[in-house]
């Protein structure tokens, strides 16, 4: 596998070959990573969409992101796209619904681990740290099994004009489960991707009847299978809405995205 990263971004900003269906052709492997947008827009109130969720799936069937207005957490799921709503009751969403952050990729299994029970997020972090190769590149990482606690956070709805992603988080709601089985979903991304993706660890989880997750906060470990993707290739869409066009993304929040995906 190329240990090389590749960025193209491409901007669409003609809505007339949307409203057609029409989109330029990225060529992309299986080992590339696709993001839409950068997580300094989203975190800045870009949560404008004129992304079809269905177009991810011509890049991937593993994935996270958020929908139109912030709709909710979403979730890729071998091939379907899941939306844990404010309350944590996931549905499945068409493919013309919109996304202003996504990332997915297609999920190969490049090496497992089993961790120990009773484990922290922070604990399985540091964990599966242990086992990479290098931590400079992009992994896929997905976590199967039963977990003796999780607890999970959606987002509501956001209308214009839109707050910072701080602030938006400020009504998001919590639901633990206990005694679950399910799977994490997410990315471990390098520390100089800073302000185009979250540096470090970024999950979603969704329980086995694929009927309650969202955006993971913590979790205890009982027996689980990590699978690891090495993703060496990297690929971002930008948005062409005027919002995009015109925030200003010169200065990332670090400490903000920490409170963020901390949901503190």
């Amino acid at each position: 596998m190329k240990n090389i990263l590749v960025i193209m971004v491409v901007l669409t900003a003609v809505l007339a070959l949307l409203a057609a269906g029409c989109r330029p052709a990225i060529q992309a492997d299986r080992d590339t990573l696709f993001q839409v947008s950068t997580i300094s827009a989203l975190m800045k109130g870009v949560y404008e969409a004129d992304i079809p969720v269905g177009l991810l799936k011509n890049y991937g069937d593993f994935g996270v992101g958020t929908f139109k207005d912030l709709d909710g957490e979403m979730l890729m799921l071998e091939g379907r796209i899941y939306r844990a709503q404010l309350n944590g009751t996931i549905v499945e969403v068409p493919d013309d619904t919109s996304t202003p952050f996504a990332e997915v990729t297609f999920l190969d299994t490049d090496a497992t681990l089993q961790p120990p029970a009773g484990l922290n997020l922070n604990q399985l972090q540091t964990a599966i740290d242990g086992k990479l190769p290098s931590l400079n590149l992009f992994y896929a990482v997905r976590i199967t099994g039963s977990f003796s606690y999780v607890k999970t956070r959606s987002v509501p709805a956001q209308v214009i004009p839109y707050v910072p992603l701080t602030e938006a988080i400020k009504g998001q709601q919590i639901l633990e489960q206990r005694d679950v089985e399910g799977t994490i979903i997410g990315f471990r991304c390098p520390p100089y991707i800073e302000g185009v993706n979250v540096p470090g660890y970024h999950f979603h989880f969704i329980n086995k009847d694929r009927t309650k997750g969202g955006h993971l906060l913590d979790c205890t470990t009982g027996p689980a299978l990590v699978t690891l993707d090495n993703t060496a290739n990297f690929i971002m869409e930008l948005p062409g809405n005027k919002h995009f066009n015109e925030v200003n993304l010169g200065q990332s929040d670090q400490e903000g995205l920490k409170k963020v995906e901390s949901g503190r």
